[in-house]
């Protein structure tokens, strides 16, 4: 109870004294402070967004919510309000910009990754259906698909005779994250499809990777990327950053699998549970890179 009436006092009262005083002392206002003592990545980044979060000014608070096509009116009325002069900090206006990037992207970025995960596979999309059989030819080169709706989806991990009924709960998401890895880092994907296919320690290659999907969904959802993306893109973060942690957690998550050396299958929720737990605890880290790194 102490600690959040102390927080509301700070918030509300203290915190905005604190500034002052030290704005006259340092001539410098609590962004520009920012900007200019910490090194890009997501240290500056946080605490530039609280700084404006927690601002009584609506300019500062409404930056957060701009369109990335309005940043740089956007700086430039921030400039403004805190009456900062361009030619004496040379280097605010450029770093104030960059972090605006890096959190209105990050805005942008869960609104693209939503609309994916809403995007159901259609069988009657030759896109969708073409990406599924890159899929296999991806993973299987050697081994011709007698048939669109077939056992064989079994040797990729896929539940069913028709792999459309796996993506229901990740949509499209899940086909494109799965596709990214085995285009993207084709041998690493092989070989993991064959530890999955291990005859004890195997698992469902496609399912787990569907699955890994929601993991990194609902981290980006939750903010818990934040951290990772403020520190690998100096910029708005794309869709295909979001592959690429994907990419990580695949590889990730076999590694884990494989030194963990689970009894059984069934197992699979307890050591899923575990890694994510794992997963949280790195991105914890203010300096944290989830970027996957080959041998």
């Amino acid at each position: 109870m102490l600690g959040y009436i102390w927080q509301y006092f700070y918030a509300s009262f203290l915190r905005y004294w604190l500034k002052w005083v030290i704005r006259h002392v340092t001539g410098k206002c609590e962004l520009q402070r920012i900007c200019s003592g910490y090194k890009p990545g997501a240290i500056r980044t946080t605490k530039a967004e609280y700084s404006l979060q927690m601002s009584k000014n609506k300019v500062l608070r409404g930056a957060l919510q701009t369109n990335q096509d309005n940043l740089e009116q956007c700086v430039d009325q921030i400039l403004q309000e805190k009456n900062v002069k361009p030619q004496k900090d040379t280097m605010f206006k450029e770093r104030l910009h960059i972090c605006l990037l890096q959190i209105t992207g990050y805005r942008s970025l869960y609104t693209s990754v939503e609309e994916l995960r809403k995007e159901v596979f259609n069988t009657n999309k030759s896109e969708h259906e073409a990406m599924l059989l890159k899929l296999w030819d991806l993973l299987m080169p050697t081994v011709k698909l007698e048939s669109r709706v077939t056992k064989q989806w079994g040797d990729i991990g896929f539940q069913g005779d028709d792999p459309k009924t796996d993506f229901r709960g990740m949509g499209m998401l899940g086909l494109i994250n799965l596709v990214f890895f085995s285009e993207s880092y084709t041998e690493e994907a092989r070989q993991v499809l064959s530890h999955a296919n291990h005859p004890k320690l195997g698992y469902s290659y496609a399912i787990v990777g569907i699955n890994l999907t929601e993991m990194a969904y609902s981290l980006l959802k939750s903010g818990a990327l934040k951290s990772h993306f403020y520190n690998t893109v100096l910029g708005k973060p794309e869709l295909q950053h979001f592959h690429q942690l994907y990419c990580y957690l695949a590889y990730e998550f076999d590694k884990f699998w494989v030194a963990e050396g689970p009894e059984s299958i069934m197992q699979f929720n307890h050591y899923r549970e575990k890694f994510h737990s794992k997963v949280k605890m790195q991105l914890q880290d203010p300096n944290v890179c989830l970027t996957l790194t080959l041998p």
